[in-house]
């Protein structure tokens, strides 16, 4: 069995976990996030792709509906004991399968909290989890339940966050050994994630976004790559990864003499992201920190060149997105407190002059303030 943290921390999490649920009257949880199963009993898989659940009871006790492709896999890397299988077929009902097993666990006649949001859960399938349990059950929309539990992490989680962080330092220092006039794109990716596998990490949750030219405006990663030229800019953003947790970063790097516009933005981008992380402390709240961003932003006549949200928080993510909340955006009220890993981005895309300029740095909130967790210097790189 491969687990990554003691069964102390696992069972630590479960009455967590079993508090807010009683809290909120909940006799039962279904879980459709991965994010959520992996807190919770290690168990780590992209089989989230097919339909699966997690059941916890008020009474502590745990259930695994899953395909058989994913059966050895939760053995082999959860402490979950009641494991059981739906079989692929034509007219495969998973959903009746997961009803019952509610049922036989004593689910029935209760309120049980569900993630509806959820990359595991379909809105197909969602239809088809209600249609299955009218009448038996009361379906609670629980989403953010165990999300809000493992935005303040562990001791034990800050350590492999930590790892993470030092992962993508080691990706930015190969990445920056490479990039150069008459260098492919591809080179630069593969000495990053080079550097992470190396170092012991994993894939991220989502692709690294590399861009240059007219494509250094862009913050998705598309497919396609370029040979960078002699006068040039390279966009980067991307995150070291290790036991699923994530440590994130973002640069624009310019090849050649920068541009004036150059300068501009990124003087604004270093003033955005420092006063993001004197607001990044326990008490303020998620909008407070986008409202810093937005301040100076737009005291320097860039609000149309800015995004509507300037970073999230950070964790043991899975596929499509290393994206965890909160989010900062305007007026969100999530409270911050101490052990949440938080990323701060500030991303300027100028389309008039088809400039891009973007910086970004991982923070850990502690009791006063907060450290550092990618903590390269804040210069603008020319290479």
């Amino acid at each position: 069995m491969t687990l990554h943290f003691t069964a102390p921390e696992f069972e630590r999490r479960r009455q967590r976990l079993l508090t807010v649920m009683a809290e909120q009257r909940l006799d039962g949880l279904l879980m459709f996030q991965q994010e959520s199963m992996y807190w919770l009993t290690g168990y780590d898989t992209f089989g989230f792709c097919f339909f699966q659940a997690l059941w916890l009871g008020a009474d502590g006790r745990l259930a695994l509906l899953t395909r058989s492709a994913d059966l050895r896999q939760a053995q082999h890397t959860s402490l979950i004991q009641d494991i059981r299988v739906w079989t692929d077929r034509a007219d495969a009902t998973p959903q009746q399968q997961l009803r019952a097993m509610v049922t036989e666990l004593g689910g029935a006649g209760g309120r049980i909290g569900v993630e509806y949001e959820s990359y595991g859960l379909t809105a197909a399938n969602g239809k088809k989890l209600d249609a299955a349990f009218d009448g038996i059950a009361t379906l609670i929309d629980a989403s953010r339940l165990v999300d809000r539990l493992r935005a303040v992490k562990s001791a034990a989680e800050i350590l492999y966050v930590r790892q993470a962080g030092k992962l993508a330092l080691a990706a930015r220092e190969a990445a920056l050994a490479t990039i150069a006039p008459g260098v492919d794109e591809g080179e630069v990716l593969a000495a990053m994630q080079g550097a992470i596998f190396r170092g012991g990490g994993d894939y991220p949750a989502n692709e690294f976004i590399i861009g240059s030219g007219a494509d250094a405006l862009l913050c998705r990663y598309k497919s396609g790559r370029r040979v960078l030229g002699d006068e040039d800019q390279l966009t980067l953003e991307w995150a070291g990864a290790y036991r699923h947790y994530h440590a994130a970063m973002m640069e624009t790097v310019v090849i050649g003499p920068p541009r004036d516009r150059h300068l501009e933005l990124f003087a604004a981008a270093k003033q955005a992201l420092e006063a993001c992380a004197h607001a990044m402390v326990p008490g303020r709240t998620a909008g407070e920190v986008f409202a810093a961003h937005a301040h100076v932003m737009d005291g320097h006549g860039l609000e149309k060149h800015r995004l509507a949200a300037c970073g999230y928080s950070l964790g043991a993510k899975f596929t499509p997105s290393w994206m965890d909340p909160p989010m900062f955006y305007e007026n969100n009220p999530w409270v911050l407190e101490p052990g949440m890993v938080l990323f701060a981005h500030m991303i300027l895309m100028d389309s008039d002059t088809g400039t891009a300029m973007c910086l970004g740095r991982t923070y850990l909130v502690g009791v006063n303030t907060n450290e550092g967790l990618t903590p390269a210097p804040l210069d603008l790189i020319v290479n």
